[in-house]
């Protein structure tokens, strides 16, 4: 019987931002669903998950794609994290939406994820002078050119990766910052959007780790005059998306100004730095929408606003936040009643 490697990925307990963590694991293969895949433990107490005296848990396989750097029939298998006993572990932020979607399934909501963050090498950011600064912002925004993009070889290398994982991948651009980069992801439903997200950032890990390059989604990577990094997630619901959709949009940009705060705790850690009101960004104190502001909170589209229907872009989400909770927080804030 062959064998295939199978990377078991998840998601830790640091605080206040969990890490990726993986292992691998030699199964029989080829795999074709994911009841073939074995439930597997890990030391919780060197993830912060679990104490000495009790420090088994258990990963439960959610979902597979293709590892695209292995290649072969080898799979990457992402997990839920769960107590010795079976049940859900407190660090287990999935579990939670796929409980909220359930809820409310029948609205249809879809996501798209728009990650940015930032290569660093040592303690600068990819492309610049050590210990100094390179030219203001301007012209590294979709830029072209050694002189103004760093990085470009890492990120066409995800991206393929991505791809040929069978990840839903629909862009990549240069950021504002120099060093700074994005990919987007969708739409997808919540459970699938937010699962091949981590997966992405894996492989994004995994990438840089061939250039000796970090990529970090820190929201404020360099204090100053300079963009900060986050994940701007578009949402819409199946009622946005029919006739008439503008004025739902509308009323969930209002229900979304009612829980603002209960959103921003839930949006990463840090983000403070980031949302200063300058920079393309809305105050943290404060809550606006507008029609193509992207300084605003959030954003209607232009398309939206055209054609009368759509989706809202949230521009308050932080780099580094899980997308589990803010899927969850925004499908029941706009669906719940």
């Amino acid at each position: 019987m062959k064998k295939i490697q199978a990377e078991y990925i998840w998601i830790d307990g640091h605080k206040p931002t969990a890490k990726l963590r993986s292992k691998t694991r030699i199964i029989p293969g080829p795999v074709e669903t994911i009841d073939q895949i074995p439930i597997w433990g890990f030391d919780g107490s060197s993830t912060m998950q679990a104490v000495g005296p009790k420090s088994d848990c258990m990963l439960n396989p959610v979902k597979y794609i293709a590892d695209p750097i292995r290649k072969e029939d080898n799979i990457l298998v992402l997990c839920e994290v769960m107590n010795s006993d079976g049940s859900v572990h407190i660090s287990n932020t999935r579990s939670y939406l796929s409980e909220v979607f359930d809820k409310h399934k029948s609205h249809e909501p879809w996501f798209g994820i728009e990650q940015e963050f930032t290569f660093f090498r040592g303690r600068s950011p990819l492309g610049w002078p050590d210990g100094g600064y390179p030219a203001p912002q301007g012209p590294f925004y979709c830029g072209v050119g050694a002189d103004e993009v760093f990085g470009r070889d890492i990120v066409e290398l995800h991206l393929k990766r991505c791809l040929n994982a069978g990840l839903h991948v629909s862009g990549i651009n240069a950021e504002v910052m120099p060093g700074q980069w994005e990919f987007q992801i969708g739409p997808l439903g919540p459970l699938d959007v937010a699962d091949e997200m981590w997966l992405a950032r894996w492989l994004l890990y995994r990438t840089g780790e061939e250039f000796k390059v970090s990529a970090t989604l820190h929201p404020k990577p360099v204090l100053g005059d300079w963009n900060g990094a986050g994940a701007h997630t578009n949402f819409s619901t199946v009622e946005m998306r029919n006739e008439g959709g503008l004025q739902i949009v509308i009323d969930a940009c209002e229900k979304l100004r009612d829980r603002h705060n209960d959103h921003i705790k839930v949006y990463g850690a840090h983000n403070e730095e980031r949302l200063t009101g300058l920079h393309e960004t809305c105050s943290i104190h404060e809550f606006r929408y507008g029609i193509s502001d992207r300084s605003a909170s959030v954003r209607i589209p232009m398309a939206t606003a055209n054609e009368g229907k759509g989706y809202l872009e949230d521009r308050r989400p932080a780099a580094n936040m899980d997308p589990y909770k803010v899927c969850a927080i925004l499908i029941d804030t706009v669906c719940g009643d």
